[in-house]
């Protein structure tokens, strides 16, 4: 009986579409995280009777034909890149982008990663890093004797050096951007890596070619949101739930054929 599989392969996806729920959820807090979704495809089709086949010898052909289909599949996670919310926090290397785009850091075996979280501090080195420690491209570096940093809209670092009446310009901040920024890996960490599906990163200076602009002493928050995760979640609840009594039912009615006595 096809059911019993056909119900299983249903379980199955609704089972991935909680789990990448439950995944939305826990990140809610998460510093510049983005929502994803499942994206399901139907399964291969039996043809029974094939549709367009002749169905005489005076070239009648079957109008509708008898498919079968086989159940459902997980096909993709689309990543959805809204914009979230900025929270204030009063911190001078906390920057958020307001817009498209990514900051750019480096990974300790030298490839170029993609971020959405700006929550920066400083090395032993006075270099401007992530909170794992790798270095925010391109690097600059604050002196130990600067009393205050600036960090403006276009992404210019400025800094205020002790005994110096002239604020010094430290370096300037890129962001990079991607045609289809979906297809970035996400990596964990908050973390993101270029994909042939991504295309190759363009990069410009904040507040040109498109790209979104810098808010300093500010954070992205997440972008998800949680009353459309639960109901959501619900939604496949149930039909994790109807998937099921399929297959009671099919059970049922196998059970039925196995007692039924010549």
């Amino acid at each position: 009986m096809r059911a019993l599989s056909i119900a299983a392969t249903g379980m199955s996806a609704q089972q991935m579409n909680v789990e990448v729920i439950a995944n939305n959820i826990s990140n809610s807090s998460t510093t510049g995280f983005k929502a994803s979704r499942v994206e399901f495809q139907d399964l291969l089709y039996q043809n029974i009777r094939t549709v367009g086949a002749d169905s005489s010898d005076n070239g009648t052909v079957v109008p509708s034909g008898l498919q079968v289909g086989l159940g459902v599949m997980p096909a993709a996670t689309y990543r959805i890149n809204t914009q979230g919310n900025l929270s204030v926090t009063n911190n001078s290397l906390d920057l958020a982008i307001s817009g498209r785009g990514y900051f750019q850091v480096e990974l300790p075996d030298g490839t170029t990663a993609y971020t959405r979280s700006g929550s920066f501090q400083l090395n032993d080195s006075g270099e401007i890093v992530t909170v794992d420690g790798y270095t925010v491209l391109p690097s600059i570096t604050v002196p130990a004797t600067a009393t205050d940093l600036t960090i403006n809209s276009s992404g210019q670092v400025i800094a205020t050096i002790a005994g110096q009446t002239e604020q010094q310009t430290l370096g300037q901040l890129t962001l990079a951007s991607f045609i289809n920024p979906v297809g970035l890996e996400a990596a964990g960490n908050n973390i993101l890596k270029e994909t042939d599906a991504s295309g190759s990163p363009t990069t410009a200076t904040p507040g040109t070619s498109g790209i979104g602009t810098i808010v300093q002493k500010s954070l992205e928050g997440s972008n998800v949101d949680i009353v459309t995760e639960i109901t959501t979640l619900i939604t496949a609840q149930r039909a994790y739930e109807m998937n099921s009594k399929v297959i009671n039912t099919a059970d049922q009615m196998l059970s039925t054929t196995n007692q039924m006595k010549s």
